[in-house]
């Protein structure tokens, strides 16, 4: 795992979990630490797992997510056959999970560790677009979406891009990660109500459906399987 900047082009791999409301305790928390344990995979420039601290906008009761990061598709792919993942999905999410939603998108000259730091609070939008937008909209709203950080100070790092693996995305087609030193510099840009409503309606007549939430980055991660 690299704690250095990251390389020119990063792969931003995000897969949100239902967990089923009868799974017990033990087995969430397994899954989760097996799910972390992929750090040490080679392919995995950062990985972790954790609850969802805040669900703010979705049509679907996501209750946990995990974050990795890649240096290209070829090393995603080769996480997603690694027979630990293969293992890890069989055996610790298959069983408690009841809804998994994937997004995967490529972060062109990511500024900043590629290891977003332990405590750090990480907000996560994925916009589906309505179907009768213009290809020109998805444009806007990419560029609209990438000088947030410009205008917002409490954010330390932002990616935005378009989903390339949508078979498990269910129609969101753009995403967005952005990082913050901690809960409370989100709740600060939150409380700017009349700026970020000023950004909302730049893109919202093309939007259809919104999926915005909050997780705290782990404060500590296995160091091997």
């Amino acid at each position: 795992m690299s704690t250095t900047a990251a390389p020119p082009e990063t792969i931003e791999h995000i897969v949100l979990f239902k967990v089923k409301e009868s799974a017990e305790p033990s087995r969430v928390q397994s899954m989760l630490s097996s799910l972390n344990a992929l750090v040490s995979l080679d392919p995995v420039l950062h990985l972790s797992a954790a609850p969802i601290h805040r669900l703010k906008s979705s049509p679907f009761p996501f209750t946990h997510l995990l974050h990795s990061r890649y240096a290209s598709k070829d090393d995603l792919k080769a996480y997603a056959v690694h027979p630990s993942h293969v293992t890890t999905v069989k055996e610790c999410i298959l069983p408690v999970c009841e809804d998994v939603m994937a997004v995967d998108w490529i972060a062109q000259d990511l500024q900043g560790p590629v290891v977003p730091p332990p405590g750090s609070a990480v907000r996560l939008s994925f916009l589906k677009l309505k179907e009768n937008s213009a290809a020109e909209a998805k444009g806007e709203i990419l560029g609209v979406i990438g000088e947030v950080k410009d205008k917002f100070e409490e954010i330390q790092q932002l990616t935005v891009g378009e989903n390339f693996s949508p078979e498990r995305a269910k129609g969101y087609s753009i995403a967005s990660l952005a990082v913050f030193p901690g809960v409370g510099e989100i709740d600060s840009v939150d409380a700017k109500g009349e700026m970020v409503n000023s950004e909302k309606d730049k893109v919202r007549e093309h939007l259809e459906s919104v999926i915005v939430l909050d997780y705290v980055v782990p404060s500590s991660q296995p160091a091997s399987l």
